[in-house]
């Protein structure tokens, strides 16, 4: 039996699309981490339900899959995303200039760092729910 659940992964990780999407202009930067707080939750409680083990691992993936879909959103609306999101443009001013000149770059350079980042947290989420949320019987 396939210990990991990629149809699962797959489809919570869709929340990193519409995500990517939503905060392109839609929601404000300094909101952000509300939804991504409810989202993670929301994940966290499907994947304690529905994962057959390895809840951490199921979090962790699906961050990486939330960080790809991001990037590629954030990348391809680069200038829009830039236009709503000053504390970003902040950052891209402190990087160095190689990074500062080619923003597209950087963003895609990041994106693996902050999916491992928030993947760990998912991860941890995932594992914490599994202790506390009943299992779905499986047929």
């Amino acid at each position: 039996m396939n210990s990991i659940n990629w149809k699962l992964i797959f489809q919570l990780s869709l929340f990193g699309l519409a995500m990517s999407l939503a905060t392109i202009s839609l929601v404000p930067e300094n909101l952000e981490f509300i939804f991504w707080i409810v989202i993670f939750i929301i994940c966290a409680y499907i994947v304690a339900k529905q994962a057959p083990s390895k809840y951490f691992l199921h979090g962790f993936l699906i961050s990486i899959f939330n960080g790809i879909w991001i990037t590629i959103g954030h990348v391809f609306f680069a200038a829009t995303y830039l236009a709503n999101h000053p504390n970003v443009v902040k950052m891209n001013g402190s990087m160095p200039m190689i990074m500062r000149q080619h923003q597209r770059s950087s963003m895609i350079i990041m994106g693996l760092p902050f999916g491992i980042i928030f993947g760990l947290i998912l991860g941890l989420f995932c594992f914490i729910a599994s202790k506390i949320v009943k299992k779905t019987v499986s047929q």
